[in-house]
């Protein structure tokens, strides 16, 4: 038997001659017990006929779930569209296990084959179920493609979508890719348009997360489209929420806060608290880069007070992560160091790979806007590795930019001038206003640092002109002040605003 604990429970005369010992086991059902010689164990198995070895699964299958408390009741179908949550059960910690000996049970003939088919899609579901609930992010998105493996129709559309928001989460892009593409596809061939409006918005979040900007505005449309056509203002709201994000990352900053408005309106319309915070969170970033810092702290809050309430720890780092900024950019260090550090310690427990690099380029930024040189560019160095490992282009330019400001700044004038170089290629490449603009005013103050007016005249205009037309009123601010200081250090007058 196979529990999350250490087991002595085998042939005590198996392990007194060596060849067999107990091991600390969540595995497989075959690997519980691991023989000391691999050909020892499967000469051992294999001695075995394939009937009695599937009969002796069952065995075990049988004894497993009665001592674990019986059966758990099916959980909802994947294929309702009802948003029916999914009730834990104490068997689901045994769940992999369970489903593992079923499958190997099946080989019996006759009635039980059937029975623990049956039996294996149940705890394949709620095994998935279990490992997601518990961040076990990869092996979830594993669990979800066997189960699509054994389900026709909707349901497997939506067991491969399941699939590829845990791979996303987990790091692997390009798998993420691949389930959301064979849901779409199934969903179309069996004429399924909400299920396929779901799969749409995962692909396009993802296509947003890489810097396929055009290719992922296009998908939340087509998405948006198939819930309003259906009727499903849930699933509307949570589009019109991730629209508003891409808006504002794209400097559509008056956009970004009407679709904000109204994917918060539907939350609360249809009682949805955690697209209520998730909205409230969009409109507090807007609110701080717009210069509006009361508004902005005040919906970060809320924002963070929500998801708290309904558990979902991924926003809430998030969450954390953003009111660091503000607390930096309020000289409120100490909070800012403490709101850094929790939302990169969420990150790692929920298994968000991505996240995880945001939050360390977050800190990294901390260390550098506090002088501590050395332990920003290892911050950077981290974050970097994350960024390009799950393919996070927009993430990767701003942590260029930003560690090209720690070279700038301790000396490497070459090394600065590289690096935002890459940044700014990035930026315009995934249409990056914000940041496009911010490192602009900054690669300006560098040339001017080296008194290369020209050029950095240059650089400045054109970064001010990006950050006022959308709006950054308080990164404008900012460089502004920094522009003051740099030209007083050089003895030289301040740039004065660009001609109309």
């Amino acid at each position: 038997m196979n529990t999350p604990s250490t087991r002595t429970t085998l042939s005590e005369r198996s392990e007194s001659k060596g060849s067999l010992r107990a091991e600390p086991s969540t595995t497989a059902a075959e690997t519980a017990y691991l023989f000391r010689h691999a050909l020892l164990r499967d000469a051992a198995y294999q001695l075995q006929l394939p009937g009695d070895r599937a009969r002796l699964h069952g065995l075990a299958f049988e004894v497993i779930e009665a001592l674990a408390g019986g059966r758990p009741p099916t959980p909802a179908p994947l294929d309702q569209t009802g948003g029916i949550p999914f009730q834990p059960h104490p068997m689901d910690p045994f769940a992999q296990e369970l489903s593992e000996h079923a499958r190997l049970a099946q080989q019996v003939w006759g009635s039980m084959g059937a029975t623990m088919s049956a039996a294996r899609t149940l705890y394949l579901r709620r095994a998935a179920e279990h490992l997601e609930r518990h961040f076990q992010n990869e092996a979830s998105g594993r669990l979800w493609q066997q189960l699509a493996g054994v389900l026709t129709g909707v349901a497997k559309g939506e067991a491969f979508r399941r699939a590829g928001i845990m791979s996303n989460l987990a790091g692997g892009k390009q798998s993420a890719e691949t389930m959301f593409e064979k849901a779409i596809a199934l969903h179309r061939e069996w004429q399924d348009p909400p299920f396929e409006g779901l799969a749409l918005a995962s692909l396009a979040q993802l296509r947003k997360e890489t810097g396929r900007v055009e290719q992922a505005e296009q998908g939340f449309e087509r998405a948006l489209a198939v819930f309003r056509d259906a009727g499903n203002r849930r699933h509307e709201g949570v589009v019109l929420g991730a629209m508003a994000t891409l808006y504002r990352e794209t400097g559509r900053a008056d956009l970004a806060e009407q679709f904000y408005g109204l994917s918060l309106a539907i939350a609360r319309e249809v009682g949805r608290r955690n697209l209520e915070g998730t909205a409230v969170g969009g409109l507090a970033v807007l609110y701080q880069e717009s210069g509006r810092l009361q508004q902005a702290e005040v919906a970060y809050n809320l924002a963070l007070t929500i998801h708290r309430e309904v558990g979902e720890r991924g926003n809430e780092g998030k969450d954390l992560g953003n009111m660091a900024i503000l607390y930096k950019d309020e000289g409120r260090f100490e909070q800012a160091r403490r709101s850094y550090e929790e939302a990169l310690a969420i990150q790692r427990e929920v298994g968000d790979r991505r996240s995880e690099g945001i939050a360390l380029a977050g800190l990294a930024n901390f260390y550098g806007d506090t002088g501590q040189f050395e332990k920003a560019e290892r911050g950077y160095d981290a974050a970097l590795a994350i960024h390009r490992e799950v393919g996070d282009r927009r993430s990767e330019g701003m942590a260029l930019g930003n560690r090209a400001s720690v070279y700038e700044q301790t000396g490497r004038f070459g090394k600065a001038e590289n690096g935002i170089r890459q940044a700014l290629t990035i930026h315009r490449e995934v249409r990056h206003r914000s940041a496009e603009g911010w490192h602009l005013c900054q690669y300006a103050l560098m040339l001017l640092a080296r008194k290369r007016l020209g050029h950095a005249r240059e650089n400045w205009f054109k970064g001010t002109a990006i950050l006022r037309a959308i709006g950054n009123t308080r990164g404008l601010e900012r460089v502004s002040g920094e522009m003051q200081r740099v030209c007083s250090k050089a003895g030289l007058p301040p740039f004065e605003e660009s001609p109309a």
